[in-house]
């Protein structure tokens, strides 16, 4: 029987972690939800950011059978895990503690820098799931490469000049606290969409060499090892063409306009449901 991973975000974000999932678990059966109309939960409170994400995950669970879920939402991950592992009876994997793991794995100095949404940053769930790992960490909103991402600007003089100023900010907040930081957690499922321009920037503005973590790259890593033996059980698909499944709850066609860039395959067939208010 074919395992169902169950990839839930606020918005469409979290294909990148999806798009990571795919390359490794290629015969699992990925259903993808996308929360697109109560986004952004950033701007809710804790309990109603528990609700919102419990009722995806139940979703996901009790009508599309998920076996396993991955919470490809960084802010439903700092704020609502522990809920949504309370509202299932299947395995859960949020985005925060792989991206810490793999910060660990990668750092020689011990000191690390994390860039995220104003709502993550200001949970402090990277700075915790860094500190347990014996990591320091310097955290940084970047609220405008969202919305930068979106446009599509990407690859553009005015992104790079944004993400500049705030590697500035951040290394000199480092150098305030004494630190050596040698890696920079993307605490965001959409900066994977950045990562060849912040590397370059980051060549450019810090010699030393600061290790770039794609946390969505980090989470499918640990996705395997949690979940691959039932997925390695599974019946065999068509090499290269696992069966996925997307529904959102509002912008269908935006949805299937922008996941398509994230997903770096087009995403058709996206289905409307209602999760209420």
């Amino acid at each position: 029987m074919t395992a169902t991973i169950g990839v839930f975000d606020s918005g469409f974000g979290g294909l990148t972690v999806l798009r990571a999932l795919l390359r490794r678990l290629p015969q699992a059966r990925f259903v993808f939800l996308g929360d697109t109309a109560r986004l952004p939960y950033g701007s809710k409170s804790r309990r109603t950011i528990a609700r919102y994400a419990a009722e995806s995950a139940q979703f996901l669970v009790r009508e599309q059978g998920a076996d396993f879920l991955v919470i490809a939402c960084n802010t439903a991950s700092a704020l609502a895990l522990d809920a949504i592992q309370d509202a299932v009876p299947v395995p859960v994997l949020g985005v925060i503690e792989p991206g810490a793991a793999a910060a660990r794995a990668a750092s020689k100095s011990g000191d690390v820098l994390v860039i995220a949404t104003d709502a993550t940053v200001q949970s402090h769930a990277y700075a915790a799931a860094c500190r347990a790992q014996g990591l320091r960490a310097i955290e940084k909103a970047c609220p405008l490469l969202v919305p930068l991402v979106e446009e599509g600007w990407t690859d553009h003089p005015v992104t790079a000049e944004v993400f500049r100023i705030y590697l500035d900010e951040l290394l000199a907040a480092a150098a305030n606290d004494s630190l050596n930081p040698d890696a920079l957690v993307l605490g965001c499922t959409h900066y994977p969409l950045l990562r060849p321009l912040i590397e370059r920037t980051i060549a450019h503005r810090a010699p030393a060499g600061i290790q770039v973590i794609d946390s969505a790259e980090s989470t499918a890593e640990m996705a395997v090892r949690l979940f691959n033996g039932p997925a390695e059980n599974s019946a065999p698909g068509a090499p290269g063409r696992p069966e996925l499944r997307f529904f959102a709850t509002d912008s269908v066609d935006k949805f299937e306009r922008l996941g398509s860039r994230f997903l770096e395959q087009p995403v058709k067939g996206v289905e409307l449901i209602d999760l209420g208010g």
